[in-house]
């Protein structure tokens, strides 16, 4: 038995020393483990940066000229069925943009909140409609006639709409995540812009009594009236708005890559809706390229 133990005592004794000489693995170092983490960037701090990009603009021109027939036709029965009257469209254009930005980001491990301001000029970024339209509009309601009597109303109007953005400033928060050199990001806030509105209609009203009658018979007999001007009615109204504020909404995604310490570029897709000036509404569409420094 102790010739046992002191055999056991002596192979134990060779291996240590064999595996004392044996080289040091990578798996033994955590080798493995240091390639398999992630390289994390410090977006944290202050950025500054400029960008330009390419813009579409979407104008609805729908009911720009509804208050300018309101105020022609107001306190008359003319008023109501004129101002369903879609008398301008939509139109479209294109242009490019250029400006800048500053902000701050604030970064908790993975997670990145920042704070950012904006700034576009649009090269001129111009949308415009013309349209026209005639309605005869017979015995329109509110109207107190004798009994018998047809009044035929021939409306024919005529109307132009323009709008001209010229720039915008936009206060946004961001969401990110820090992806290495890499932060895709989304982002949500408000936007006010400065634009050029201008509307004119112009209005031709004509009316035409018809006098319906009936005999001892029972036989009616209408008499066709002759057209006759309404002064009152026609004409013209314009108006124009020079350098007007717009308020409205913003939001996007974007990505930004680090290209050297603070150095980074990006690239983003931005939505814009106005709330309406003169009753005409204005959506813009920019895609952007960056290049900014952070702190």
């Amino acid at each position: 038995m102790r010739g046992l133990l002191l055999g056991a005592a002596m192979l134990g004794t060779v291996s240590a020393a064999h595996a004392a000489d044996m080289p040091d693995l990578p798996v033994l170092r955590g080798g493995y483990i240091e390639g398999l983490s992630k390289t994390t960037q410090n977006w944290d701090g202050f950025y500054v940066g400029g960008h330009f990009g390419y813009t579409t603009d979407s104008s609805d021109f729908g009911q720009s000229v509804v208050g300018l027939t309101n105020y022609i036709f107001r306190d008359s029965v003319l008023q109501q069925p004129t101002s369903t009257w879609s008398l301008l469209q939509k139109a479209n254009t294109q242009s490019v943009n250029f400006g800048g930005f500053v902000g701050r980001n604030w970064q908790w491990y993975d997670a990145i909140l920042s704070l950012e301001g904006t700034y576009s000029y649009f090269d001129n970024l111009s949308t415009g409609s013309t349209g026209s339209n005639a309605l005869v509009i017979v015995n329109p309601d509110g109207e107190v006639r004798p009994t018998g009597v047809t009044r035929n109303y021939a409306v024919s109007l005529t109307g132009t709409a323009t709008a001209r953005v010229k720039d915008m400033i936009t206060l946004r928060g961001r969401v990110g995540w820090d992806g290495g050199p890499f932060m895709p990001y989304a982002f949500f806030g408000a936007a006010v812009g400065r634009m050029d509105v201008t509307r004119t209609v112009t209005s031709d009203v004509s009316v035409r009594t018809d006098v319906t009658t009936t005999d001892v018979f029972g036989n009616q007999n209408t008499t066709i009236g002759t057209w006759l001007p309404v002064p009152a009615q026609s004409g013209t109204q314009g108006q124009h708005r020079t350098n007007t504020f717009a308020v409205g909404w913003t939001a996007g995604l974007g990505l930004e890559y680090c290209i050297w310490e603070g150095l980074f570029a990006r690239v983003e897709y931005e939505y814009v809706k106005f709330s309406p000036v003169m009753n005409t509404s204005v959506t813009l569409n920019n895609a952007r390229l960056g290049v900014g420094y952070k702190f």
